[in-house]
């Protein structure tokens, strides 16, 4: 039977998507483009915004017009929360991916159709193990899963529930695998990674301490982690182990404490900046952000606090979002939302600040070595990705896929980094 599979959101869903895939071909299903006519149809879900909802709604109307007759199975966080706006013939929450076959075969020898849904308060971690990523480089490694947060315009905690850690022997060994199967970067991955290990006595400082001895691992790549939860323990390891690369994705939110209060970060700007001084203490580290713009009761002074802040800092990229509404959080419940159109003015103030950071970034970089791995892009395009995360574009087409080379970066041009391979 045909199976067409769209995964829509964060790096934990592309992970778990990829497990299922690996279930289903291990099952003699046979994977398929989502938009071709598929026996059967997998959206896993997004809900972080009310527009990450739409989304998954329309994937759903997308796979019932692409074929009719199909079985279509809906899973993932919209399906978490939002079940009963769902019509489906299997609706699963963020539990029992992993059972995928039994609850697909249940389907189709009795028609009845299911929901799945689980108080995710109350479950474990549940394991998955991936051997293989087809048409990737890079290996995407699931640790945990859950965030304790609650930040007030988050609907994670509720669409994931908490915190819940891999075991370290099982993590360990499905990097081993991976390392063995010849991938050159693993990319630790999560919902609140930081807290990595907090359920089940060990921390991700122990952990990262553990893989990069592992025979044969080239890189560990962090996906992305909170500020306050980076210890000088792992600060350590990542200035004197060049297996780590030397790149972190640390989310700011915003520059102004009154916002940073209102959103329940837990920080405040001083001590984020106080941090970020100590990060740049490692040679050659890149750090990039994710900013929302327009959270409520945000002034024109706030903003402004925010613009002072990233300039102190100096990101090497700035991910910025207008503030979306999610139903179900504090924020949207607060007064003093910030008009659409000041919203739209912000995102682009912010985006010319970061193009300029990310240019200079890059220039002060021409002219320096780098170890890096190949990717081949079907457009034609041929990227080395180096430690620090720069996308250095080479012409050497006897290149192959997650090559490992050392690469010269030579000019930099409208954001576009080009190089030269040294043979």
């Amino acid at each position: 039977m045909k199976v067409g599979i769209c995964s829509l959101g964060c790096k934990v869903n592309i992970y778990e998507s990829e497990f299922v895939i690996s279930k289903l071909k291990q099952n003699n299903y046979k994977i398929v483009s989502f938009d071709d006519e598929a026996d059967i149809y997998i959206i896993n879900t997004c809900s972080v915004t009310n527009e990450s909802d739409k989304k998954s709604r329309k994937m759903i109307n997308r796979a019932r017009k692409n074929n009719p007759d199909a079985c279509i199975i809906v899973m993932g966080c919209y399906s978490q929360v939002s079940s009963n706006e769902i019509e489906a013939d299997i609706i699963l929450g963020n539990k029992d991916k992993s059972k995928i076959i039994e609850i697909l075969d249940e389907y189709l020898e009795t028609k009845r159709k299911q929901k799945i849904i689980y108080d995710l308060k109350e479950t474990e971690f549940e394991n998955m193990e991936i051997t293989d990523f087809e048409n990737h480089t890079r290996a995407f490694v699931k640790i945990e899963d859950g965030c304790n947060a609650f930040c007030s315009y988050c609907i994670i905690p509720y669409t994931r529930g908490r915190v819940r850690s891999k075991k370290v022997e099982s993590v360990i060994n499905e990097v081993t695998n991976l390392v063995n199967k010849g991938y050159k970067e693993i990319v630790l991955t999560g919902i609140h990674t930081g807290r990595y290990g907090i359920d089940i006595n060990s921390s991700l400082e122990e952990l990262l301490s553990k893989l990069v001895d592992i025979p044969g691992i080239f890189r560990i790549r962090l996906s992305s982690i909170e500020i306050n939860e980076i210890t000088p323990g792992i600060i350590k390891i990542l200035k004197e182990n060049k297996i780590m690369a030397k790149h972190l994705h640390v989310p700011i939110q915003s520059g102004s404490n009154k916002i940073l209060k209102l959103m329940n970060r837990r920080y405040n700007k001083e001590e984020f900046i106080a941090l970020i001084d100590k990060l740049k203490e490692i040679p050659d580290i890149s750090l990039t952000t994710d900013l929302i713009v327009g959270f409520p009761h945000e002034t024109e002074e706030d903003f402004e606090e925010t613009i002072e802040t990233l300039m102190k800092i100096n990101f090497t990229k700035i991910h910025t979002f207008p503030y979306s509404r999610r139903k179900g959080t504090l924020a949207d419940g607060m007064d003093e939302q910030v008009p659409s159109e000041i919203k739209k003015k912000r995102v682009h103030r912010i985006l010319e600040l970061s193009n300029k950071f990310e240019n200079k970034y890059y220039e002060s970089k021409i002219g320096m070595i780098y170890d890096g791995v190949v990717e081949r892009h079907i457009n034609g395009t041929i990227l080395v990705h180096t430690s620090n995360f720069i996308p250095i574009i080479v012409n050497d087409t006897e290149l192959s896929n997650n090559d490992r080379v050392k690469v010269r970066i030579e000019k930099v041009d409208n954001l576009k980094v080009y190089g030269r391979i040294l043979k």
